[in-house]
């Protein structure tokens, strides 16, 4: 083997090791922002891992945490289902439910975006992976 092949091998596992290293694809911090028109935005920071068997998370980590025990991955078309039960400012319950489409799949920048339904109130949202 010349030095250039094993050169070119040496980068190639290297690279593939590096990729390796990215996990599951919804593992990690997400920050954005949802809300009902491009005015009205609420910034959200997502927090979810991947125990081997199923996905969960953390809206907003800090005093007012709200944990996501339910996150769906469907990699047939990536979309992304997340539900969570949190409470309004009055302290009453209000139910979450955001689904979205996840892209930039190769990047460790991906990003979902999709629709966000929090009790009665409906917008969009958008996340990018720190």
């Amino acid at each position: 083997m010349s030095k250039r092949s094993f050169y070119l091998l040496a980068c190639l596992a290297i690279s593939i090791y590096a990729v390796a290293q990215e996990g599951h694809p919804l593992s990690g911090t997400w920050s954005g922002d949802w809300g009902p028109t491009t005015a009205q935005r609420n910034h959200i920071t997502l927090v979810m891992n991947w125990d081997g068997k199923n996905i969960s998370g953390i809206l907003n980590p800090g005093p007012d945490a709200v944990q996501i025990p339910s996150i769906f991955l469907d990699v047939t078309n990536w979309t992304v289902r997340i539900e969570a039960d949190a409470k309004d400012p009055s302290g009453s319950p209000v139910h979450i439910t955001a689904e979205g489409k996840l892209d930039d799949i190769g990047s460790s920048h991906r990003k979902i975006s999709g629709t966000w339904r929090q009790g009665n109130a409906r917008g969009d949202f958008r996340v990018t992976r720190d």
